[in-house]
């Protein structure tokens, strides 16, 4: 899963969200940062492009993800860690990142708590969640063409959890619960521009959950080529572009 994600999805969905974020992390000025759910390190890297005087301590709860992104982004100490149960002392970071990772917190108050903990007294947490399947262009076209494909029994992981965390006073709420008053959001539309169609299908159906509902099908394959088909009739043949829109939030910790 790892090579996939790194291959076909992180130069289109990730990247140019990692300059952006690394960008507003520069205006803060850190000297030490805690990046959460990682990844192979796109956030990673821009980030200490942005601020090479920072220390970066980047984590995630796949280990796989983390033993990639340590050999792509050795700049950076790297460590296996569970957002919810931190591995880290008190008042540690005056930045916590994330990028596109909260949707995934099983308990998001609980994460948050953690964040809370972890940030010093005057810390920021900076953090960034997709908009609705429908403001994402790529992820629109996949799901519209897995429906097609698979109807009836499409897995709906792209609407329920990457796209599934689109309201702001949603989230404003959770952070409260933990102790951390949003400061401010800002919604953000960016390009994406991939290599073909069928990269993106592929690494949707083989880079994130999306590929155990094929596991085991018989007809998986008819499945991939029909939803590669159908996301190409969407966006184009050769290489593609659709615009990807997310919500930017910074919190920062009550007195």
């Amino acid at each position: 899963m790892p090579d996939a994600y790194e291959r076909h999805l992180v130069p289109v969905f990730f990247r140019p969200f990692a300059v952006d974020l690394a960008t507003r992390a520069a205006a803060l000025r850190p000297r030490t940062v805690l990046e959460l759910a990682a990844g192979t390190g796109a956030l990673t890297s821009a980030l200490l492009g942005a601020v090479p005087t920072a220390s970066v301590v980047a984590t995630d709860l796949n280990e796989s993800m983390v033993t990639a992104g340590s050999a792509r982004e050795p700049r950076a100490e790297w460590r296996q860690a569970d957002a919810q149960e931190l591995p880290f002392e008190d008042g540690g970071f005056d930045l916590v990142l994330c990028q596109f990772g909260v949707m995934f917190f099983p308990d998001r108050p609980a994460a948050y708590a953690e964040v809370r903990r972890v940030m010093a007294p005057q810390g920021s947490f900076l953090f960034n969640s997709w908009g609705p399947v429908a403001s994402h262009g790529f992820a629109a076209a996949f799901q519209a063409a897995l429906e097609e494909s698979m109807p009836g029994s499409a897995p709906p992981f792209l609407r329920n959890v990457p796209h599934g965390y689109t309201d702001p006073a949603a989230v404003a709420a959770d952070l409260a619960t933990a102790g951390l008053t949003l400061t401010a959001t800002e919604e953000v539309t960016l390009t994406g521009t991939a290599e073909s169609a069928a990269s993106v299908a592929n690494g949707l159906l083989t880079g994130t959950p999306v590929s155990a509902a094929l596991q085991g099908r018989e007809d998986a394959q008819a499945i991939q080529a029909a939803v590669t088909e159908g996301m190409t009739e969407r966006l184009g043949t050769g290489s593609v572009t659709a615009p990807m829109t997310a919500t930017v939030y910074l919190a920062r910790r009550d007195v």
